[in-house]
């Protein structure tokens, strides 16, 4: 079984990646799906966050806004010297127990299928020192304009709102240039679809090697 670690800025397409590698085979789970999992009420995790940062991150139904926490988070507009320390607040509640969430769903991966490739997405592999539980590292890329337009339409904001708020978001990311340092496999989906595609074929071959060896 083969660990592998499926990485990239904000907005740099690793969801689309990642289910193209689940198209070919690959195990594939979103750290932060296991995230809003470990947020629901009556939750270790949800009742942490809800002390830290108060109820009025909460719908009326007690369920977390995620609107609402990554504002209280990342702050409307501007950290007010407070951001980066409100971000690394939330982290080191969250990512505790989401590294060992993915842990314990490799290792069933792997009982259940000694050769597969069991692929964890997640945008802070390497800020949350989880580096050492994966097997390889794959970075998801694209240029800076790109990630903007991409962000602006998933959030539904013009262009410009999307460049401010990416490049906040971002500041509480390592650089592209620092997780390349750390990857195995460099995707660059700045170009089209088929093109990327193309790219993780050619991954995923080594990879099927990998697991099998």
């Amino acid at each position: 079984m083969l660990k592998v670690g499926l990485t990239g800025g904000i907005a740099s397409g690793k969801s689309a990646v990642g289910e193209m590698f689940a198209a070919l085979g690959a195990h594939v789970v979103q750290a932060d799906r296991i995230a809003h999992e470990l947020m629901r009420p009556g939750q270790a995790v949800y009742n942490e966050v809800v002390r830290h940062f108060g109820r009025e991150i909460l719908h009326p139904d007690g369920s977390v806004n995620r609107a609402k926490l990554a504002e209280a988070t990342f702050g409307p507009g501007g950290d007010g010297g407070q951001g980066q320390s409100r971000i690394e607040e939330l982290n080191r509640i969250v990512h505790p127990t989401v590294i060992r969430s993915q842990g314990e769903w490799m290792q069933e991966m792997g009982r259940k299928d000694p050769n597969a490739v069991a692929m964890v997405e997640a945008a802070l592999i390497l800020e949350a020192g989880a580096r050492d539980h994966f097997d390889q590292i794959i970075v998801v890329t694209c240029n800076a304009e790109q990630r903007a337009a991409r962000f602006a339409a998933r959030q539904k904001i013009d262009l410009e709102s999307a460049r401010k708020e990416v490049s906040r978001r971002m500041a509480a990311q390592l650089p592209d240039e620092e997780k390349i340092k750390a990857a195995h496999f460099v995707i660059d989906n700045s170009g089209g679809l088929d093109h990327t595609r193309e790219q993780v074929r050619q991954v995923w071959e080594k990879l099927k090697a990998a697991a099998s060896a």
